[in-house]
C-alpha cells in the first residue's frame, strides 16, 4: 500500500534543482514534473520543518540587508534583525497550513489536498501505534499467565 502522506503512486517524485528550489522557497511555482515532489514536500512527516526552512531562506535577504546597510551599532542591527526574524517566524507559523496549501494548489492539486494527506497519514500512524500497544499488552498478559500457571 502506498504511503498516504506522499504523492500519488503514479506520480514520480522529482526533486527540483537548487536554483528551482530557491525560486520555490521564495514563493515561485515549479514545473509540472515536480508536482509529486511538492505534494511530498508539503505532506511528509517533516513538512513543518521544511516550511520553516523555506521561511528562513526568505528572511535571509532582509536580515543580510539590515546587518550590512543599517547605519547603527552592531548590537542594534542584531536586535532589529532578531526582532524581525522572531516576528516573521511567528506569522509564518500562524499561517503555515494555508501557505502550504497554496503551494500545493499552485502545482494543480485541489485545495485541501495536503491537509487530507497529512490527516490520513496521522490516522494510519495512530492505527499502527494502537496495534503495537495491543500486541505488547497481549504479550504481557500471556507472560503473566505463563508465570502464574507454570506453562
Amino acid at each position: 500500500m502506498a504511503d498516504p502522506a506522499g504523492p500519488d503512486p503514479t506520480e514520480p517524485i522529482v526533486r527540483p534543482a537548487p536554483h528551482r528550489w530557491l525560486w520555490y522557497a521564495f514563493g515561485g511555482s515549479l514545473p509540472k514534473r515536480h508536482r509529486g515532489w511538492v505534494l511530498y514536500d508539503t505532506t511528509t512527516g517533516t513538512w513543518w520543518l521544511r516550511h520553516l526552512a523555506r521561511t528562513v531562506v526568505q528572511l535571509a535577504v532582509p536580515i543580510l540587508l539590515i546587518m550590512t546597510l543599517l547605519p547603527a551599532s552592531w548590537g542594534l542591527r542584531a536586535a532589529c534583525a532578531g526582532g524581525g526574524l522572531a516576528l516573521a517566524l511567528f506569522y509564518s507559523l500562524a499561517y503555515m497550513p494555508e501557505s502550504v496549501e497554496n503551494r500545493v494548489v499552485k502545482v494543480g492539486y485541489p485545495a485541501g489536498t495536503a491537509t487530507v494527506h497529512r490527516e490520513r497519514a496521522g490516522h494510519l500512524r495512530e492505527q499502527r501505534e494502537s496495534e503495537r500497544r495491543r500486541a505488547a499488552a497481549a504479550a504481557r498478559r500471556a507472560a503473566r499467565y505463563r508465570d502464574r500457571h507454570g506453562r
